[in-house]
């Protein structure tokens, strides 16, 4: 742990956000990245792309046995139980700080909701490669990070589980996954992401 207080996760760590935070009523989950800046310039720099990189941020709600309940995502901002909420998204990846934002209000989950998985996938079918600067972190209701996860992997692969948070008798954990995953929607994603909860 740092001083700050704050955890910075490696892949398949996990920790207690029960045991970090009083304020744990509500966290945000916020998701960045940068596009990778081509080193062409000039026409063959434009032929290499705008240096934008549009990635989708989705929290899918699971049950105990990691069936599925719902997905909130950008084509759903809202879960049906008005419990999670996605802030929108952002097409181009440029600015600093979190690109995507979803709330979670974890006193009003439903008692079946046992894990929130959180993806980021390529709709438009842009791959790793173009990524840079990937991460998740865990914000409580007081505006204290209390977890942030770097994404360090790149590749041919258009998404990525990047963290689940799941609930265990009260207790909260966050887990880093960074699990490559070759699908353009959440969807596409869903049995693999059940498959390595299950594990």
């Amino acid at each position: 742990m740092s001083p700050s207080g704050k955890v910075s996760l490696t892949k398949r760590q996990s920790v207690s956000l029960t045991k970090m935070s009083s304020a744990l009523s509500k966290v945000d989950i916020g998701l960045g990245w940068d596009p990778v800046k081509s080193e062409a310039k000039g026409f063959f720099g434009k032929l290499a792309g705008s240096g934008s990189i549009d990635l989708d941020a989705s929290c899918i709600l699971l049950d105990a046995n990691n069936q599925l309940l719902e997905n909130v995502w950008f084509m759903r901002l809202k879960s049906k139980c008005r419990s999670v909420i996605h802030h929108g998204d952002n097409l181009t990846g440029e600015g600093d700080g979190d690109d995507e934002v979803i709330t979670v209000n974890l006193n009003q989950l439903p008692a079946n909701v046992s894990t929130l998985a959180f993806t980021v996938n390529s709709f438009r079918g842009q791959n790793f490669n173009k990524v840079a600067n990937a991460f998740c972190r865990v914000v409580d209701s007081s505006g204290k990070e209390l977890v942030r996860y770097n994404l360090t992997e790149q590749g041919e692969h258009t998404g990525v589980f990047i963290a689940s948070l799941s609930r265990n008798n009260g207790d909260w954990t966050f887990k880093a996954h960074g699990t490559a995953i070759n699908g353009r929607t959440v969807k596409d994603m869903i049995p693999q992401i059940k498959s390595e909860l299950s594990q």
